[in-house]
């Protein structure tokens, strides 16, 4: 490859001369023929940062791409699915915004609050709900020291009762021996006979009172079956869980102290529509809020079915927007080839998901997937930006960087090109790597410094070219 640029027609010195004066000359004169005949012609051009300003000149690096391996497929980018998110009422109410369109919010942010009659009315049964179970723990709590009395009755009675069989028994051994003790056994009977039914009915009571206590532990589990229930209703409308409504608040557990409902983002993003006013009544599972996390996108882009045969999952992209060749303004990504092609467009969706979020990835945006075919491998061929070339005659030509003068360009005939992608092209020779190619303000050097364009005149302050008058 020859590092050294081609030399070209030559530029008259004079012509440089006068589109460099800047500030100093509002309108220099024309030179004369003698002093341009006299100036020696380069192919040089000085560009000095005013000059570079004013005519809006920038630069671009000379890259080794694989231009030939590349194939370039116009798109844009869409939002992922996970990108937008919609927050719908839970209940029926009267909404109250909390964020205007396009503002940022934060994952947690409260977007508005709903003042819903079904929040209050289940605000109402999880009272009655804690207070029916408080009453119920009461009663727990009071018949337990009856049921300890039972018991120790049928204690008594049950000693009682060993007594009086023991009387029994003794009453009718001496009965039996001596005689005499008919009327004491038979008042020792009857006593024996009240203390079992004595016995009997405290066993009935006892047993009465284990059924109460049943039935109050069945009605205390009914209850926080239903408190349960009630609450899992409240965190599904609250959009939070039980556990946060039971909380401890100033008064109490935090649900009773919840007034309006606050639908709260879930995600990060921007408001991207507002369909109801404040204050609006809105009905359940009606659309309040949506909010778009731009960041999120992918690139789409067809391609033919005759490029299938190069184009295979995972392979190198890079994404760059429609209207700029700048390197620096890329994104890039793994390819992604679609489920099913196109039968009658005989094309197939390619996507490209970006590793790194850019500034310019928005969803709608326009742009270019460039798909790199060859695996491995360092790109070999050393190319410039198309931007960068300038038709100018029958010749095409481009202005490098002096790499010895910053603030000078040498003006080159490309006739040594390569491939184009469409957007980068291949200079075989006049590059080498670290190279500069002036990127914008290509027309207006090329103007100044063509052979075939009428040379008279001068460049202003401002970056605007003037011809000379010739009467």
């Amino acid at each position: 490859m020859n590092p050294g640029p081609r030399p070209t027609a030559a530029v008259p010195g004079s012509v440089l001369f006068v589109a460099l004066v800047a500030a100093a000359c509002s309108q220099p004169p024309a030179p004369s023929p003698t002093e341009a005949h006299a100036t020696p012609t380069t192919n040089r051009i000085d560009v000095p940062e005013s000059v570079r300003k004013n005519l809006g000149i920038t630069f671009a690096k000379v890259e080794r791409r694989h231009v030939a391996a590349t194939l370039r497929l116009p798109g844009h980018f869409e939002p992922l699915p996970q990108a937008r998110t919609e927050l719908r009422a839970p209940a029926a109410g009267r909404v109250s915004l909390r964020v205007q369109p396009l503002q940022a919010v934060a994952k947690g942010d409260v977007l508005c609050a709903l003042d819903a009659p079904d929040w209050r009315s289940l605000q109402q049964q999880l009272a009655e709900v804690d207070t029916e179970a408080g009453v119920t723990q009461a009663h727990l709590a009071a018949i337990q020291p009856l049921l300890d009395a039972h018991q120790d009755h049928e204690r008594s009675l049950q000693e009682a009762l060993a007594v009086m069989q023991e009387r029994v028994r003794g009453l009718t051994a001496t009965n039996q021996s001596v005689g005499g003790q008919a009327q004491p056994l038979t008042d020792a009977r009857v006593q024996l006979a009240q203390v079992q039914a004595q016995i009997a009915e405290a066993a009935e009571q006892h047993t009465d009172t284990q059924s109460r206590i049943a039935r109050l532990e069945a009605d205390r589990k009914a209850l926080v079956g239903r408190r349960s229930s009630l609450l899992a209703q409240a965190a599904v409308l609250h959009g939070t869980t039980p556990e946060a409504l039971l909380a401890p608040g100033k008064d109490g557990p935090r649900w009773r102290e919840l007034g309006a409902i606050e639908l709260r983002a879930s995600a990060p993003g921007a408001v991207e529509s507002l369909p109801l006013a404040d204050g609006a009544w809105v009905e359940a599972h009606e659309l309040v809020v949506a909010t778009l996390d731009a960041n999120l996108v992918r690139f789409r882009a067809q391609a033919l079915q005759g490029d299938l045969g190069r184009l295979r999952d995972g392979l190198p992209c890079r994404l760059v927007p429609a209207g700029t060749v700048q390197p620096e303004v890329v994104a890039n990504g793994p390819l992604q080839l679609g489920l099913a092609a196109d039968p009658v467009r005989r094309t197939l969706d390619v996507f490209v998901v970006p590793s790194a979020p850019a500034a310019f990835a928005r969803p709608g945006v326009a742009g270019f997937v460039e798909i790199t075919t060859q695996a491995g491998g360092s790109p070999t061929e050393l190319a410039i930006p198309r931007q960068s070339l300038q038709q100018d005659g029958l010749r095409r030509v481009y202005f490098r960087r002096d790499p010895k003068d910053r603030d000078k360009v040498i003006r080159v005939e490309a006739d040594d090109l390569g491939i184009d992608d469409g957007r980068w092209i291949e200079v075989k020779s006049g590059l080498v790597d670290g190279d500069e190619v002036v990127l914008h303000g290509v027309y207006e050097l090329m103007l100044a410094s063509s052979g075939s364009a009428q040379k008279g005149g001068h460049f202003h302050a401002d970056g605007t070219w003037h011809a000379d008058d010739h009467k």
